[in-house]
């Protein structure tokens, strides 16, 4: 099977039903339009990266099922090695890009949970969930199919569950079974990178009772199925996806959408869960071990271009990088504290029974509170070393920069290093994304919430047995029990 280069994946976008929207407006090829072409320019590095002889270890791997080589993101991650690959690829694709790619991460993570889950659901029900998830693999690796996860709901009413909820569709849910297959409604919300996806694939977003089975759902769907509409979040205030010249500072980005899901029909072979609330919690379970763990490499490539950035800030406000070094050596030490944190994850996790291996819990969610904390002080610091033209916002743009009458006056006013005044305006802008533009959403809440993975962290922490640990080195026979 060969791999797909770039070209191949952009005609791939190119050939898909339009049912994308932004600002109410189809998007025809949003592989052009200025509102998501620069979110398929991010995968699309990776499809150079696997034709790279520099990258494409990073970026392809051998399939477990053939021995052919595949892009890496469409593979069974068995061993250690397989998921600390997940974690640097994702270093490496933010250090490309500088930003997401979703639809290289979510659907990799989801098909590896579904496979563990189809085979613990065979061996205890007696389906045969997993062989039709080996077929769809078997496709997604001949194909090379970038592939989109979504798992949160709309939710509605925290205080109630899906079933209780006055709007059923503000939860993906089966509405009727018939001998082909399901059909489902509802919502998935804040779903990155589903643009730029050939494929999407869903999980059930909570944990749920029995009242609730029928929103306890997982499929893959094609990002253009009959019934599904994309809606594009970003708005150019964030991105600057709409601007012109520096003011739009990278040929990448990200973006979300909310998948809004109208009694579309999902046939069975695509289908990998339908009704068996008792595995939800499973799968939720062990979806964030690996992705809490590998989210570390998201925010820590990020991070690297924030040094980077930082050190060039420096030099073109006139001054040496190096009159920023504890600056700069606090973002690193941040930085790789949550990219080891993650590795740690993954080294103390273990092989399930189906071969694919899960990182540690507790490990896992203890790096997603310092994704959800760090990254906003690395951001913080390149802000003070950049100065007040990133922090405040007060730059003029491109298009005073250029102006006839009075541009050349603008100009004038940044000089500053030996550099030009564009190079200076082109770093300035760069800093300004990443720390207060659309280089932020992602840290706090992508992978879900940080109290969430406080929750977690509570319920792993053994303290009776530290406690024991403690009462018997300082020689207590007493028992002291919890009042």
């Amino acid at each position: 099977m060969a791999i797909r280069t770039k070209e191949e994946y952009l005609a791939s976008l190119r050939g898909m039903r339009p049912n994308v929207y932004k600002f109410g407006q189809l998007i025809n090829d949003v592989t052009t339009h200025p509102a998501t072409r620069r979110v398929v320019e991010s995968h699309a590095r990776a499809f150079d990266g696997a034709h790279d002889p520099a990258r494409q270890e990073l970026f392809t791997t051998v399939s477990s099922f053939t021995g052919e080589k595949i892009m890496r993101f469409n593979s069974l991650m068995q061993s250690r090695d397989d998921v600390v690959a997940n974690t640097v690829m994702k270093r490496q694709c933010y250090r490309q890009t500088g930003t997401c790619t979703g639809a290289l991460c979510v659907g990799w993570n989801a098909l590896n949970v579904m496979w563990a889950v189809t085979y613990e659901m065979d061996r205890d029900l007696g389906t045969n969930y997993q062989e039709r998830l080996k077929k769809w693999i078997l496709y997604a690796q001949t194909n090379s199919l970038a592939v989109a996860g979504a798992l949160t709901d709309a939710k509605g009413d925290r205080s109630k569950t899906p079933s209780q909820q006055d709007n059923p569709d503000s939860n993906l849910h089966i509405v009727s079974k018939n001998p082909d297959g399901i059909v489902v409604r509802g919502a998935k919300v804040m779903i990155a990178g589903a643009a730029s996806a050939n494929e999407i694939f869903i999980l059930p977003g909570s944990g749920y009772r029995e009242p609730d089975r029928d929103f306890a759902v997982s499929f893959v769907v094609p990002r253009d199925a009959e019934g599904l509409t994309l809606v594009e979040c970003r708005r150019p205030s964030d991105c600057r996806e709409l601007e012109e010249g520096f003011d739009s500072p990278l040929e990448t980005g990200t973006t979300q959408a909310y998948l809004l899901f109208d009694n579309v029909f999902i046939p069975n072979e695509r289908v990998f869960l339908a009704g068996e609330y008792k595995y939800s919690g499973t799968i939720i379970r062990y979806f964030t071990a690996n992705y809490r763990s590998c989210i570390g490499g998201c925010v820590t490539g990020q991070g690297d271009i924030m040094v980077g950035t930082a050190a060039l800030m420096a030099r073109v406000n006139g001054l040496s990088a190096k009159t920023f070094r504890d600056k700069i050596v606090q973002m690193s030490i941040n930085n790789e504290t949550t990219f080891g944190v993650g590795i740690g994850a993954i080294t103390m996790g273990k092989a399930h029974p189906s071969g694919v291996w899960f990182a540690n819990d507790l490990m896992a969610h203890v790096n997603k509170v310092h994704v959800a904390t760090l990254p906003y002080e690395v951001k913080r610091l390149l802000q003070e070393v950049s100065g007040g033209m990133v922090e405040t916002g007060c730059f003029p743009s491109f298009a005073d920069f250029n102006h006839e009458e009075y541009g050349q006056f603008v100009q004038a006013c940044l000089k500053a290093g030996n550099v030009s005044p564009e190079t200076r305006a082109r770093v300035a802008r760069l800093a300004e994304w990443l720390t207060i533009g659309a280089g932020v959403p992602g840290c706090m809440h992508g992978g879900g919430s940080p109290d969430g993975a406080r929750l977690v962290v509570r319920a792993n922490i053994p303290i009776d047995e530290y406690a024991e640990m403690a009462r018997y080195l300082a020689g207590v026979v007493e028992e002291i029990p919890e009042p």
